[in-house]
C-alpha cells in the first residue's frame, strides 16, 4: 500500500478547488491525505465542505494580528502543526511574505486563473477581455516571493468567446482549473515533478500533458515580499 502525501489547504472563500481536491481523494485518484483546511475567514463557505468531508479546519484571522508578518508567522506555525510535505494554496486571498514563501519553497502550490506569465495578480478575467487576447486559461505553479512568477507545473486554455463576460469566461475557466490542480498534486504526489533552471520538469522533460503555452518566468529576488492571489 502506498503512503498518502500529507498536505495542507490554505482556502478565504467558497473552496470549489478544494472540493476537487476532497472529490479525487475520495476516489483514490489523489494518494495524498488532506491534514487539515486553513482558512483566514471563518465565513469560508469551503470550511463547510471540509467539514462534511471529515477534514479538520482552523481559521486564523488575520485582521486579529498588528501586521502581516505576525500572521505569516502564526500561520507558519499553525500549518507544522500537520507536518505537511506540501501546502496548497485554494483561493487563498492574502499576499504571503518572503519568509513564509521560503519556509515552504519547493512544496508551496497556487493555482492562478490567467495562463503565466500573462495577467498576474487580480481581475485576470477583466484584463484578459479588455487585452483582445484569443486564449486565456489557467496556470498551476509553485510559489516563490515573486507573485504569481513561480515555476509554472501545468497550464490549461480556454476559448475567448465574442460576446463573453467576466463572469462567463471564470465558468470555463474554473471548470479546467477544477481538472488541472488535482493532476498537479497527484503529479507532485507520485514523485514525478523536479525544477531545473527555474522550469518544471514532468518525468525529467517537458512533457505535452503541462499544456505550457509560455516557457516559465523564472523568479529573481525582489525588494517586495508576494506570493499568488486567486479565484477559487
Amino acid at each position: 500500500m502506498r503512503r498518502l502525501l500529507d498536505v495542507v489547504v490554505l482556502i478565504s472563500g467558497r473552496g470549489s478547488n478544494l472540493q476537487s481536491i476532497i472529490d479525487q481523494t475520495r476516489t483514490g485518484a489523489l494518494p495524498i491525505q488532506i491534514r487539515a483546511v486553513v482558512s483566514n475567514r471563518a465565513d469560508a463557505y469551503g470550511l463547510v465542505r471540509a467539514q462534511a468531508a471529515g477534514v479538520p479546519t482552523r481559521v486564523l484571522d488575520h485582521r486579529q494580528f498588528p501586521s502581516r508578518g505576525q500572521f505569516d508567522q502564526a500561520l507558519m506555525a499553525l500549518i507544522d502543526e500537520y507536518s505537511p510535505q506540501l501546502v496548497v494554496l485554494a483561493g487563498f486571498m492574502r499576499i504571503l511574505g518572503r519568509d513564509f514563501v521560503e519556509h515552504y519553497a519547493g512544496r508551496l502550490m497556487n493555482i492562478h486563473p490567467s495562463l503565466l506569465p500573462a495577467f498576474p495578480g487580480l481581475h485576470t478575467h477583466e484584463r484578459a477581455l479588455e487585452s483582445g487576447v484569443a486564449q486565456h486559461g489557467a496556470s498551476v505553479h509553485f510559489v516563490t516571493p515573486d507573485l504569481d512568477g513561480g515555476p509554472i507545473i501545468v497550464q490549461a486554455e480556454v476559448p475567448v468567446l465574442a460576446g463573453d463576460t467576466p463572469d462567463r469566461l471564470a465558468e470555463r475557466v474554473l471548470k479546467e482549473e477544477h481538472r488541472i490542480f488535482p493532476l498537479a498534486i497527484r503529479w507532485f504526489a507520485e514523485g514525478r515533478l523536479q525544477v531545473r533552471a527555474g522550469q518544471v520538469l514532468l518525468d525529467g522533460e517537458v512533457r505535452a500533458e503541462q499544456g505550457l503555452v509560455a516557457r516559465p518566468v523564472v523568479a529573481t529576488p525582489t525588494s517586495t515580499p508576494g506570493a499568488a492571489q486567486q479565484r477559487e
